[in-house]
């Protein structure tokens, strides 16, 4: 797998679609319209589909790409293609409140190996490098790479954990099952950066115990993982894989190792 030059162009096309979403987003009102399973769509998301599975299909033609906004491409099966959300927080977008990402992944016998998340309101992004590791890119982003942070997870304090959840996904489930750690610090943010604040120490601690598709989590998987995080299936805290049938994920946990996980 050639990483030395699929890292450079998903940065770049998630960088080139994120200018897009800000065009709408920076615009005046934009149209919210609902799709068949009631999620909202909009312009910024169409737009940036666009930008990413056309440029992901011209420099890679023999990697198949699977994106949420292309309902002909989640009949896609293969031990490795593309995995993308374009807009990932559609209703944070909407809100205006910032946190949403463009998430591009790739995927490799059901593991997100190499991933990106950018979040064009916030000015931070996030990617593996060619080698695997992660890391975060200050801004101002241009087609080269400005300086680098490395990223990795935290010690966690067992007695003080800091936990991040969604802001528009909340629920008592998830309420209850964060009270029975003993949580020092709590962080709330949107989309796939919950993943990024894990992957860069700023919590220790994501549960989430609600509906989320492969293409919401794949990105950010990528980065925890390539700084030393995990990603585990709520049930049975095996490794949540890739390429499952419809895509859509169990219920899930996002940690630093050495947290002993709570059984649910």
């Amino acid at each position: 797998m050639d990483y030395a030059r699929i890292v450079p162009t998903i940065r770049q096309l998630a960088l080139d679609a994120g200018a897009a979403i800000m065009q709408v987003y920076d615009g005046a009102d934009f149209e919210v319209r609902s799709k068949a399973d009631a999620s909202p769509v909009t312009e910024a998301d169409e737009r940036a589909d666009r930008i990413i599975s056309r440029g992901l299909a011209a420099a890679f033609p023999e990697i198949p790409v699977v994106t949420e906004e292309q309902a002909e491409s989640h009949g896609v099966q293969a031990p490795v293609f593309f995995l993308v959300d374009p807009l990932d927080g559609t209703k944070e977008f909407v809100q205006r409140r910032g946190d949403f990402t463009v998430n591009i992944a790739l995927i490799e016998d059901g593991v997100p190996t190499r991933g990106v998340v950018y979040a064009p309101a916030k000015d931070r992004l996030f990617y593996t490098d060619a080698a695997g590791r992660s890391q975060e890119e200050a801004a101002p982003f241009g087609a080269t790479p400005g300086a680098l942070t490395p990223l990795r997870v935290g010690r966690p304090d067992p007695a003080a954990l800091v936990v991040v959840a969604s802001k528009s996904h909340r629920d008592k489930a998830t309420d209850d099952y964060i009270a029975r750690y003993s949580v020092g610090d709590f962080r709330s943010a949107g989309s796939s950066l919950k993943f990024c604040l894990v992957a860069a120490g700023e919590a220790d601690l994501y549960p989430r115990l609600g509906r989320t598709m492969e293409w919401d989590t794949a990105a950010g998987q990528a980065v925890l993982l390539g700084a030393g995080g995990k990603v585990v299936r709520f049930d049975d805290h095996a490794p949540l894989a890739y390429g499952k049938a419809g895509f859509e994920n169990p219920f899930f946990i996002a940690c630093a190792p050495g947290i002993e996980l709570i059984a649910g």
